[in-house]
């Protein structure tokens, strides 16, 4: 028997709302993915540096998929979870062959980007049904997303 949630949310705007997040989840988990990929395959001259900072990215990430997933479960709809339902969900392209360290900061800052434009786009259903706690999980992700942005970006500068 499934309980009724009676939060002040509609049930179409919980399920809207969930399915938006769970586009967020997937490029979210894409992007963590990724980052511990190229933990993992970095070389070149500053690989001890770019290793331990992938590695900072991947785990913050690793909570961070946590949290949405939660939200969304919280909003009484179940979370995907596999690579299949993410890989339909995410709007990261994969790469697939080998990348250079400037590639792969290159491809970061551009997974980064496309992530806080995937919660940027909740913004106005969120608000409009005074979903704070879902607000609240963006703006975090947001600041964290630009922030990772802006730091992999300046590795890029000549």
């Amino acid at each position: 028997m499934k309980t009724k949630i009676d939060i002040g949310i509609s049930e179409k705007n919980r399920e809207d709302i969930a399915k938006g997040l769970s586009h967020f989840l997937a490029d979210t988990y894409t992007l963590y993915l990724k980052t511990h990929n190229y933990h993992w395959n970095v070389t070149g001259p500053m690989f001890q540096t770019l290793h331990i900072m992938f590695e900072g990215q991947y785990t913050e990430l690793a909570t961070a998929v946590d949290l949405v997933a939660e939200r969304i479960r919280a909003l009484g709809v179940k979370a995907p979870g596999s690579y299949q339902d993410f890989s339909k969900l995410t709007s990261i392209k994969e790469i697939v062959g080998d990348q250079n360290a400037h590639q792969m900061i290159a491809d970061l800052v551009h997974c980064h980007e496309q992530v806080i434009k995937t919660a940027r786009g909740l913004f106005p259903m969120v608000q409009e049904c005074h979903d704070e706690p879902t607000a609240d999980l963006l703006t975090q992700r947001l600041q964290t997303h630009e922030k990772t942005a802006w730091m992999l970006r300046s590795l890029l500068e000549a």
